[in-house]
């Protein structure tokens, strides 16, 4: 049987000083767009480093395509397009010298791609990166990810101190790369407003440990934010509640029963749809 997983993290453990991730257990599927969410510090990056190789795991498996990345790293990073939010390398080269010799590192280097995407974005070619504002720099990260027929792309707060237009730019040209081919994206951001654009699966790391993992479909059709005073609450009220922030007049609350909170409370809530950002609002631990 095919495997239907583009990354498969078994039983992963890491351990530093002062932050660990214990028996992380993560299936990314193909063809999707997965976004990896959590505050500062809760593994995302630690764990995308796993997945790249440029962290090794105390113990557990790192598979991508199905190959051990620790034995397969050359072959399998031919089929990944990286995008992290340094953006830092070659800084005193122009980008066309860049271009030049990323092309050489990749078996499937797509010439015309690379100038599409060089104009799509109006690149200068000429210009050393140091010279780049931070949002050619993401650009011209991406052109290059974008240039080598890549199956899957791995990115690690890619929008991280852009504007508002570059950003949208950036979405929408993954947007429609999604749309017209088999392609694979594993989006890590806590800008989760890209992700209400773009992805069709949730992840939530907390601590170092998943604690979510769902479609965004799914996500929408079982989670609801009820608003309302803090005197609708006792203990029989807010046992209909996953979690409830109190303001110091008003309530916040998830829940994954509206139907029963609307019978119980009547018009006294407000009922809304939940968004990305509530969910990390409301599950991440307490520190």
């Amino acid at each position: 049987m095919m495997n239907q997983n583009a990354i498969e993290l078994k039983n992963v453990t890491k351990h530093y000083k002062d932050f660990s991730i214990e028996d992380l257990n993560l299936n990314i599927k193909k063809g999707f767009v997965t976004g990896f969410v959590g505050r500062n510090g809760a593994g995302k990056s630690t764990t995308i480093e796993m997945i790249m190789n440029l962290t090794r795991p105390n113990s557990g498996e790192v598979k991508v395509f199905g190959l051990d990345i620790k034995n397969h790293e050359k072959v399998i990073k031919d089929r990944i397009g990286y995008v992290d939010a340094a953006n830092d390398y070659m800084e005193n080269f122009k980008l066309k010298d860049i271009i030049k010799y990323v092309s050489k590192t990749y078996s499937n280097w797509d010439e015309d791609a690379c100038t599409h995407y060089i104009e799509r974005f109006n690149l200068p070619l000429n210009k050393k990166l140091k010279d780049f504002s931070t949002g050619m720099r993401a650009k011209a990260t991406i052109a290059i990810a974008l240039s080598h027929n890549t199956e899957l792309f791995v990115m690690d707060e890619p929008t991280t101190g852009l504007d508002p237009v570059v950003r949208r730019e950036i979405i929408d040209t993954f947007r429609e790369i999604m749309t017209n081919e088999d392609k694979t994206i594993l989006f890590s951001t806590h800008i989760t407003e890209d992700l209400e654009k773009l992805a069709d699966y949730i992840v939530m790391i907390d601590d170092g440990k998943i604690i979510l993992n769902t479609s965004k479909n799914d996500l929408s059709e079982n989670f609801f934010i009820v608003r309302g005073s803090n005197d609708l609450l006792d203990r029989d009220t807010e046992s209909y509640f996953t979690s409830i922030k109190k303001g110091d007049v008003n309530f916040e609350a998830l829940t994954k029963s509206p139907k029963e909170v609307e019978a119980v409370f009547r018009d006294t809530v407000v009922i809304e749809p939940v968004k990305i950002d509530d969910i990390i609002y409301h599950l991440k631990g307490e520190k």
